[in-house]
């Protein structure tokens, strides 16, 4: 158990830390970041689908029957597409902020704490099925959250945050993944339910996040060089994902 918990605190601790990412990014031009973050989407993707379909649901599979299971799974995508659905309705119906913080931004705060709150629970489920398949759950969220963390610090300066403001509090919205991970770890000391529903609802979300939010994203691209680096970028994340699973 203490190796578990060892690998769940460094890796909800990494996690957390690409939040302060923001500030290094805006000292490069926005056309060569866009360029970066294009191929971080792609390996974004393989590997949540890879962490997804490779990891997370043959073990969850494994261990439990086979009807809870995909419902679990769709629950992780159905409470994706609730979360995003909210997220995007009241950025569209939300009133300017005369030069005061956006109440955007405090949305986008609350989603993002949520969100990675769930991570820091997920890392920490996937390290109790296996210590690779937490590896691969810890990159997986690594990859996707370097876009998302860099699109979060400039939500906040368009929300009316100055640049340290917005540096602080998104870094304590990523310090929840920590609070998800203790929370986890406690619950499976006493119950094992937690993580037979958490593993394939992770998958659930994956899955959801890769197909609905990154690979379209990719389609944007129509030049045939960056296109078959985008689709090289998303086979890697797969076989790195992929690769994990000879250390089972």
């Amino acid at each position: 158990m203490f190796e578990i918990v060892t690998y769940t605190l460094l890796s909800v601790g990494a996690v957390s830390l690409i939040a302060l990412m923001g500030v290094g990014f805006l000292a490069i031009q926005e056309k060569k970041l866009r360029k970066f973050l294009l191929y971080t989407v792609s390996f974004s993707a393989g590997a949540l689908l890879a962490d997804a379909f490779i990891h997370l649901l043959p073990d969850a599979l494994l261990k439990n029957d086979g009807v809870t299971i995909p419902l679990y799974t769709i629950s992780g995508v159905l409470v994706s597409l609730i979360l995003e659905k909210y997220i995007h309705w009241r950025h569209c119906h939300l009133p300017e902020s005369n030069g005061h913080t956006h109440p955007f931004a405090l949305m986008n705060l609350f989603g993002d704490g949520l969100h990675n709150f769930i991570d820091g629970m997920i890392i920490a489920a996937s390290y109790v099925v296996s210590i690779p398949a937490g590896i691969a759950t810890t990159i997986a969220v690594i990859f996707h959250e370097i876009p998302q963390e860099i699109g979060d610090f400039g939500v906040l300066l368009h929300g009316g945050l100055n640049k340290k403001k917005a540096v602080l509090v998104n870094f304590l919205t990523a310090l929840t993944a920590i609070l998800g991970a203790v929370i986890a770890l406690v619950v499976e000391q006493y119950t094992h339910a937690l993580t037979t529903f958490l593993v394939p609802f992770a998958a659930g979300t994956f899955i959801y996040i890769a197909g609905a939010d990154l690979i379209p994203e990719l389609h944007k691209e129509t030049q045939s060089k960056k296109s078959f680096w985008q689709i090289l970028s998303f086979c890697l994340g797969v076989a790195i994902i992929a690769g994990l699973i000879f250390f089972e």
